[in-house]
Parts: C-alpha cells; sequence; structure tokens
C-alpha cells in the first residue's frame, strides 16, 4: 500500500498546546502546522485511477495539507486501470486497515455505495470527492464545481469556436460516471436554450484511454461528415479529441474544447487542435479533500462559508446536499495553460 505523506508529528511543547481551528478555520498554507493534539487523523483516498495526471495533482495537493496538519496523515492507492471491480479491491483493503476516513471517487457509484456502507459499519467516516456517489451513505461530497458551472463554461467556449452553429459530438469516459454524466446533462441543456442552431449528434463512451478516446472522436468525425465540434469529457478525452483532429489534418474545421489538464493540453491550444481546457485547480481540490477528511475524523461540522486555507478562505458547503464546493471552473487557453505543472 502506498503511503504518500506520513504523519507529521512534533513533540514539542509549543506544538503540543495547539489546537485545530475547526471548520471556520483552517490551514494557513505556509507548512506551519495548524493542526494539534496527540490525536492523528488517518485519511485514505481512493481515486478513479491512479497514475493520472488529475489525481496525481489531486494528491499533491493533499500532501501540502498533511504538512500544514500535524494530525493529518494522508493515504493514496487506487486502481491501475478505471475499473470499479478493481477500485472495490483498495476501498476494502482499506477497510480492513480500518483507517479513520476513508474518501472515494467513484468509478461506478452504484457498486460502491455497499462498500461505503460497509465502511460505516467498521466506523469509518466516508466521503466523495471529485465524483459523487449521492446515493450511498457518503457524509460530504467535496465538489470542484457544480455541474451547471462545468456545463455551461464547457457550451459557451466551443459554442464561440463553432460560431453558434453546427453539429457536435462528445466523447466521454466512464458510462457510470457520476460528474461526467451530469455535466453532458447540464452542456446539453444549456446548448439548447441558449444555442439552439447546434446539434448534439452523437455521444460516445470510451474510458479513461487517450488512445480509444482518440480513435471514437475519429469515428464520429468518420460517421458525421458536417461535424465541427467535438468535447473530451474528462481529463483523457480531452487530449484525445484534439488529437484526432490533429492527425485527420482539420484544424480550423473541426473545433474541440475539453476538461482537461492544462499541462497535457498546452501542445494542442497552441496549435489550434483544441480551442479552450475547462478545468479548477486540481491540487486545491485535493487540499480541500484532505481537509474535509480531516473535519469528519475530528467530528467537526462544516459552516455555510469555511476558511480553508489563505487560498481557499470562503469555501461554500450546501448543506441539504451535504456538498463543499471549490469554487468556479476556470478556461484554460494557449495564454495562461503553459503556467501550470500538471
Amino acid at each position: 500500500m502506498k503511503k504518500s505523506r506520513a504523519t507529521l508529528m512534533i513533540a514539542t511543547a509549543a506544538t503540543a498546546g495547539l489546537v485545530l481551528a475547526g471548520c471556520s478555520g483552517g490551514g494557513n498554507g505556509d507548512g506551519g502546522g495548524d493542526g494539534g493534539g496527540d490525536d492523528t487523523v488517518t485519511v485514505a483516498f481512493v481515486p478513479k485511477l491512479q497514475g493520472s495526471p488529475f489525481f496525481e495533482a489531486m494528491n499533491s495537493g493533499a500532501e501540502v495539507a498533511a504538512e500544514d496538519y500535524d494530525n493529518l496523515e494522508w493515504l493514496y492507492q487506487g486502481p491501475t486501470t478505471a475499473d470499479a471491480a478493481a477500485q472495490a479491491d483498495v476501498v476494502r483493503s482499506f477497510i480492513q486497515q480500518q483507517v479513520d476516513v476513508l474518501i472515494v471517487a467513484p468509478n461506478d457509484p452504484d457498486s460502491m455505495a455497499p462498500l461505503l456502507q460497509e465502511a460505516k459499519d467498521a466506523g469509518i467516516r466516508v466521503g466523495t470527492a471529485d465524483t459523487d456517489a449521492p446515493n450511498s451513505v457518503r457524509e460530504v461530497f467535496v465538489n470542484q464545481a457544480t455541474a451547471e458551472g462545468v456545463g455551461s463554461q464547457v457550451m459557451d467556449s466551443l459554442a464561440e469556436a463553432m460560431g453558434e452553429e453546427g453539429e457536435y459530438a462528445v466523447v466521454s469516459c466512464g458510462e457510470t460516471a457520476e460528474n461526467l454524466n451530469s455535466w453532458i446533462e447540464a452542456q446539453t441543456a444549456h446548448q439548447e436554450e441558449n444555442y439552439p442552431d447546434m446539434e448534439l449528434v452523437d455521444i460516445g463512451y470510451s474510458g479513461e484511454d487517450q488512445a480509444a478516446n482518440a480513435q471514437m472522436a475519429t469515428d464520429f468525425m468518420n460517421a458525421h461528415p458536417d461535424l465541427k465540434g467535438l468535447i473530451g469529457q474528462c481529463t483523457t478525452s480531452a487530449v484525445g479529441v484534439a488529437q484526432a483532429v490533429r492527425d485527420a489534418g482539420k484544424i480550423g474545421e473541426v473545433f474541440t474544447v475539453g476538461v482537461g489538464t492544462p499541462a497535457s493540453m498546452v501542445p494542442y491550444l497552441e496549435d489550434g487542435s483544441s480551442s479552450a481546457s475547462i478545468l479548477w485547480d486540481v491540487e486545491e481540490l485535493g487540499y480541500l479533500t484532505a481537509w474535509a477528511g480531516l473535519q469528519l475524523g475530528l467530528g467537526e461540522d462544516f459552516q455555510a462559508t469555511n476558511e480553508v486555507s489563505d487560498t481557499l478562505p470562503e469555501v461554500e458547503y450546501i448543506a441539504d446536499e451535504k456538498t463543499l464546493i471549490l469554487g468556479p471552473a476556470m478556461e484554460f487557453n494557449a495564454e495562461n495553460a503553459a503556467g501550470y505543472d500538471y
């Protein structure tokens, strides 16, 4: 089992006297160790796919939180393929280890729900991050942005590139991924309301595999000769659809927008095979996930607005949905994407 950050135990009188701020006061982001007391909370996170730049960036952000809080131990392990059964094996391993808090980005929310119940029955606090299992016993969902926010930004960017008219298709990844499906629903509704001269002609699911994503985009271009736009709904298909357009020699004819990590999208944004990438600060999402897990482990209540760190001073909590919202997504383009290392 991979442990990404060892517990930071500082046995000085000054540190022992520190008291962890509650949900209205979080880490200061300077590695100063705002956590305190003798009780260490072990928070385990199971991503959809280990090795993905997106989830590795989340892990990096969470490791910073583990430095900021002396009583936070962060564990990170996921499947090597985006497979629900393989992910379930990792979850069972953490349940057997009796971690304090278990947070999952489920590949399949329905099959994950019984495992979260099993963890809760074992006395483990449970949550989700990045993508939800809304019909489970999870106690908090750490959401990067609202589905409506992501969907509208993706569609606005694509509509601008397409001149607000023409056929487009969506290359998604996991067919059961709750976050991806909610974004598709939101962006389609936004298109129908705001861009009536655009038409969604196909949606496909090709897993978290860039080559498969590119092949599906190629198939869509062949099946729909008048296709003018492609959406890459996840971080691998954002690259895949742009690669397909580049390989087909259709830059400037077929426009792509994706939910891609900025570093991976730079070459495609620069040559025009991608018009924009919509994402958020993934490292901050990881920090917020670790912080939320710590609050669960300490039995703290989330407030309507939470001061998590200097860079996350006002994180909204929607009580009736048990959801923390990182904030609005950002649009990355050829001018700003190069400033990120994930």
